[in-house]
């Protein structure tokens, strides 16, 4: 019997691979389980990235923040999600990402060694995060053309069709903060697209 958390995991993992029993188990066992309080770091800026982080529940973000305090939202994990300082992780430097919790969130975390290992023991496995892996740079590409491109309301309505779920959930500091405006621009922004519906 699996844990209900390692029952979302598996469950996401399965969509992309097929697992014995035992490599089920095996996967597993080599997860930690974590709570985490809102407005708690798993990751600061400067330290070693060693975890690849998978949220069950609770809704974590991957930002930096310039030497004025202004911060980057690079991107929001809500529950089914990945999440990690990739450029740390792969170049084993320290992290450029905070990795901050919005809200009371559920993790489970694979580290970097075990992942190898995993790797060996479980060859399907380098399939699955290359995917992820995929997924992830695919995205990143097109959040950096966004950037370059599109206005603040087209970038607002990209960030609304790749997070539906957060819309209404999430600060609106936040949301300014992925889309690269201020809290100011954003509300009135906001205010006036919701009068011209």
């Amino acid at each position: 019997m699996f844990t209900p958390n390692q029952q979302i995991i598996l469950d996401n993992v399965m969509r992309h691979i097929l697992l014995s029993e035992d490599e089920k188990q095996f996967f597993v066992s080599l997860l930690r389980e974590k709570k985490v309080r809102k407005k708690q770091f798993i990751l600061e800026a400067g330290e070693m990235s060693n975890d690849s982080i998978f949220v069950c529940s609770g809704c974590l973000r991957g930002f930096s923040a310039n030497k004025n305090g202004f911060e980057h939202i690079l991107a929001f994990a809500p529950p089914n999600w990945w999440i990690a300082d990739l450029y740390s992780n792969i170049m084993h430097q320290p992290a450029s990402l905070y990795i901050e919790a919005i809200e009371e969130t559920q993790v489970l975390l694979l580290s970097i060694q075990d992942k190898e290992h995993l790797y060996l023991k479980v060859p399907a496995f380098e399939r699955f995060f290359r995917i992820i892996a995929e997924k992830s740079l695919a995205a990143h590409q097109q959040r950096l053309l966004d950037s370059l491109s599109l206005n603040a309301e087209e970038r607002y309505a990209r960030f609304c069709q790749r997070y539906p779920m957060l819309i209404d959930h999430l600060p609106q500091k936040y949301i300014a903060a992925y889309i690269g405006v201020t809290p100011e621009f954003f509300s009135t922004m906001r205010s006036r697209l919701l009068r011209a519906k």
